[in-house]
């Protein structure tokens, strides 16, 4: 998405309206190539519709620019070299697409002025699945299957006639057919294969499918028709083409022809009398969606009388007579199957909801997030009720939304098909992992483990941490690897991978002779540890996985105490007046807080203050911690992070233990006069001249702060392809939005 994709069109001129409407254009092609021809997607249903809505808005504004290229005038993709080409004797069309209720009100009031209908009581519709597949046509001479084609271009598909063969559901041989007779309908896989065909893909090391259209396309469109054999696919008959006799006078009794051919048809499908009924039976479907087994994106509503759709014909690459209305891209309903803690490397017990897969945006969504004990109880962190106080519980039907590229959440549940057998859920007050208590301090959201090291889930979420891009990233042990020499005993603690080629030996023999590994790999992996035994501060500090201390902070507090030494003795020294502010949050602090005028942020801190006073806390460890909460962006939170975590016995041991094994460098201090020196800039979308973390660092280096999220306090976005929210965010607030030409000539000019 580009910068201008967020101007509003009445603002476009119409030089910017051509520029715009021929990257739109370049956009949807690749797009279209990617998804019939390539079966590997580039943009999600939702986002390829609104780059479509957007061409639309603009050719409306300027009519004029409306041209051949227009992506109104282009259906599918050209068919691939590697099949045979087969034209359509009738064009394969794509169909029109409703979004909301008043779009169907508008498809049927169109119908009936084109047609002359004073209303719509003369007229009856059919309401069928609009299955999330491939399009195939079948054509029969005499009863017989002669080829099968993909859509193509719409004009001209590909020869698929032997692949074909292998689906079950489509007949070899037809009786009491017409003498020609094109077959249309979709090539799908069900939820069930897809789970499994996927498991054999990762067994084998292939590539594993995004979701069951890819897969189906994937398998139909193989050079080898013994893969297809081997992939359990589908076929539903929904339409026709070329035809040398009529099969039907309407579209529900043409559908029961089909059937009767022996093809397979939807059960779903409905005939509907009014726009009421319709969106009655869209609903009904949509709340089916995720029992169904195998994937839809909406419904197609199509003019029953075979006469009227003849007289109301085609635009030019739809016809008028049919119109998909799609379900939201990002919200599906599905029925909650278990709740799952996970336990992270803080300790925190999350609970992630096991849901009936369901695709949600193009992407299959089998878990999303619960937060925490109070979310799934219908509170938010302040006590007030969302989702209308409707608890969660397992059973449930609930509604998952998703939202560009976030983790899928809980947003309604239906009460309404809850079994009266449900409990409510009873989270746990145990570590589910080692059996420690799991407490949840006075004031936090979250129950934590508190097993600490002993947990071997911390300990696997810390060395996954550990070895992350923005920590240690050592080239050959990533998440996998970390998980597969944890379970073997081989690494319980980060110190542990310094200590791997010791331990093993010149030899390597255990390593090398493991699954997935050789002589080379295994030495190439240990010669990527031997580089990382050089670090810097920051990715040191970021890397040790302490709760609230982030990149920003690691590296904020990397540049100002400049080696490790000197930060551990700050820590250390102000642990004690940790302890008395920590105590100053008791329930008697809050009501002297509370006793106090003035704002609230002013009261904390005279009652604090007087409260750290009264403690009789040290000098120095009273400007220790003055030191570290009044670092900028740090804080009393991380602060006692900080002095949490290296005041733990067992967790400063394997620290010790760790920092033997290393030589810690100090970070150079930034440029002090640049112009973007103070600055705070955020990176977004796909950087082309620069990788995102090189592009990080030398903005840093020059002064500037780099956040990872837009605010108030941003003062520069660098924008590169294909930016997302940030961009919108940005442009909302004010912010001013550079590409990455044009940042790179700031820095450059000093």
């Amino acid at each position: 998405m580009k910068l201008q994709d967020y101007l509003d069109v009445s603002k476009l001129t119409k030089k910017n309206a051509q520029l715009e409407l021929d990257e739109l254009a370049r956009q949807i092609e690749n797009a279209n190539s990617a998804y019939h021809a390539g079966d590997d997607p580039i943009l999600t249903d939702a986002e390829f519709d609104a780059k479509k809505r957007r061409v639309k808005a603009i050719e409306t504004k300027f009519p004029d620019l409306r041209g051949l290229f227009s992506p109104d005038f282009q259906v599918g993709a050209p068919a691939a070299s590697g099949f045979g080409k087969i034209p359509h004797a009738v064009r394969m069309m794509s169909l029109g697409n409703a979004f909301e209720d008043r779009d169907v009100s508008d498809f049927v009031r169109s119908i009936c002025k084109y047609l002359g209908l004073a209303g719509a009581d003369d007229l009856s519709f059919t309401a069928e699945p609009k299955i999330d597949g491939l399009s195939l046509s079948l054509r029969y001479e005499h009863g017989t299957l002669i080829h099968a084609a993909t859509r193509g271009d719409g004009s001209v598909g590909e020869n698929v006639t032997a692949n074909a063969l292998t689906i079950s559901d489509i007949p070899r041989e037809i009786e009491n057919a017409p003498e020609v007779l094109e077959v249309r309908g979709e090539v799908y896989m069900s939820h069930a294969d897809f789970a499994a065909l996927n498991i054999r893909q990762e067994k084998h090391g292939a590539k594993l499918f995004a979701n069951p259209r890819n897969a189906a396309a994937g398998s139909l469109r193989q050079l080898d028709p013994d893969i297809t054999r081997a992939r359990p696919l589908h076929f539903f008959a929904y339409s026709w083409g070329q035809l040398s006799s009529p099969i039907a006078e309407t579209q529900f009794d043409a559908i029961k022809r089909l059937e009767r051919f022996g093809f397979a048809t939807n059960p779903l499908t409905r005939q509907c009398g009014t726009v009421a009924e319709l969106i009655a039976h869209y609903r009904s479907i949509e709340g089916q969606r995720a029992s169904l087994g195998y994937d839809i994106d909406g419904v197609v509503y199509k003019v029953d009388r075979l006469d009227l759709q003849e007289r109301l014909g085609f635009r030019s690459t739809t016809p008028r007579w049919a119109i998909a209305h799609k379900f939201p891209a990002e919200l599906a309903w599905t029925r909650l199957e278990g709740i799952d803690i996970q336990v992270g490397r803080t300790g925190a017990l999350s609970p992630v909801a096991r849901l009936q897969p369901v695709t949600v945006g193009g992407v299959v969504v089998s878990n999303a997030t619960l937060h925490n004990e109070d979310y799934i109880r219908g509170f938010d962190s302040k006590g007030t009720s969302i989702r209308g106080g409707k608890d969660i519980r397992v059973g449930d039907w609930v509604q998952i939304y998703r939202a560009g590229d976030v983790i899928p959440k809980v947003a309604d549940v239906d009460l309404g098909r809850r079994s009266q057998n449900t409990v409510e859920y009873d989270f746990p007050t145990k570590c589910p992992v080692c059996g420690s208590p799991a407490l949840r301090a006075d004031g936090d959201a979250v129950r934590r483990c508190t097993g600490g090291l002993i947990c071997d889930a911390q300990a696997v979420e810390k060395l996954r941490h550990f070895v992350s891009r923005a920590a240690f990233d050592i080239e050959g042990m990533g998440a996998k690897q970390v998980e597969q020499f944890h379970a073997d005993g081989w690494i319980k603690e980060p110190s542990d991978i310094f200590t791997l080629e010791d331990r093993f030996g010149r030899g390597m023999q255990q390593l090398k002779n493991r699954e997935g590994w050789g002589e080379k790999s295994a030495k190439a992996l240990f010669e990527a540890i031997s580089k990382k035994r050089r670090v810097e501060l920051g990715k040191l500090v970021f890397a040790l996985g302490i709760r609230n201390v982030g990149e920003v902070a690691s590296r904020d507090l990397a540049l100002h105490f400049k080696v490790w030494d000197r930060l551990v003795e700050i820590v250390d020294l102000a642990l004690l007046a940790a302890i008395a502010y920590r105590k100053a949050d008791d329930a008697a602090t809050r009501e002297r807080i509370a006793a106090v005028q003035g704002s609230r942020r002013a009261r904390i801190s005279e009652v604090r203050k007087s409260a750290l006073a009264e403690a009789d806390v040290p000098k120095a460890s009273q400007a220790a911690w003055d030191e570290l909460v009044e670092l900028d962006g740090l804080g009393p939170v991380l602060a006692l992070s900080l002095c949490d975590a290296l005041s733990n016995c067992e967790e400063r041991a394997a620290i010790d233990r760790l920092i033997a094994h290393l030589t810690i460098l100090s970070p150079e201090d930034p440029v002090a006069d640049s112009r973007v020196s103070g600055k705070t800039v955020v990176f977004t979308g796909t950087l082309v001249r620069l990788k995102r973390a090189e592009a990080k660092k030398q903005a840093e280096s020059l002064g500037a702060k780099v956040a990872g999220t837009v605010s108030k306090k941003t003062d520069i976005l660098i924008a590169g392809e294909d930016a997302g929210s940030k961009a919108a965010k940005a442009a909302e607030l004010g912010v001013k939005i550079m590409n990455e030409d044009s940042w790179l000539e700031l820095i450059e000019r000093g």
